[in-house]
């Protein structure tokens, strides 16, 4: 990828389009949980393609392209929750069928409402995206300590939320409540 970086910063378009590429369905994750509705994740995501092609030339060390690039992302999806704020609270404008994604994306998803907002990108971003704690406090401008633990509290409410739901019948190998239990317990049993 650096290689790619290095290429896009003096100008070569086609290694741009290669990396927007190699970052598009992590743009749409991230953007997804943020703004919940098409529309506007496409929205913040051509923004960020434009940001992020105007001022390539202005990133000092290629190695931080990805975390660059996605603190450019939240930035416009924070731009434009604020901007649809007074429109859409946050649990309408989510449309079936939206976002095309696996099943495992989709609990996903939906374990992620279960957190408190300030932990959501956290938990995308760590478990969705595989960055690091530290790159995570770089991206959201936050200290380390910070993003440890919003992600262990998250965890405890998740396995709480979790056991609530699976209290009643456990043991009969149905899932139940939301679709992700098994695989939140992966993640975070």
């Amino acid at each position: 990828m650096n290689t790619l970086v290095k290429r896009a910063q003096r100008g070569d378009a086609e290694a741009f389009i290669s990396l927007m590429e190699e970052c598009r369905m992590s743009f749409r994750r991230i953007a997804f949980g943020y703004l919940r509705n098409d529309e506007d994740v496409a929205d913040a995501i051509q923004d960020t393609i434009l940001d992020a092609f105007e001022h390539i030339g202005s990133l000092k060390k290629a190695e931080y392209f990805r975390t660059w690039v996605m603190r450019i992302l939240i930035n416009n999806c924070t731009r434009t929750y604020r901007k649809n704020k007074r429109h859409v609270s946050m649990g309408e404008g989510m449309e079936e069928g939206s976002f095309d994604a696996g099943a495992s994306d989709v609990e996903f998803r939906q374990l992620l409402l279960i957190l408190p907002e300030d932990s959501r990108t956290i938990f995308q971003l760590y478990f969705g995206e595989q960055f690091t704690t530290k790159e995570i406090a770089e991206i959201l401008e936050m200290k380390e300590n910070t993003v440890k633990s919003r992600l262990h509290r998250g965890k405890e409410q998740l396995r709480e939320s979790l056991s609530d739901k699976t209290g009643s019948v456990q043991g009969s190998g149905k899932e139940t409540g939301i679709g992700g239990i098994r695989y939140a317990e992966t993640f975070f049993g």
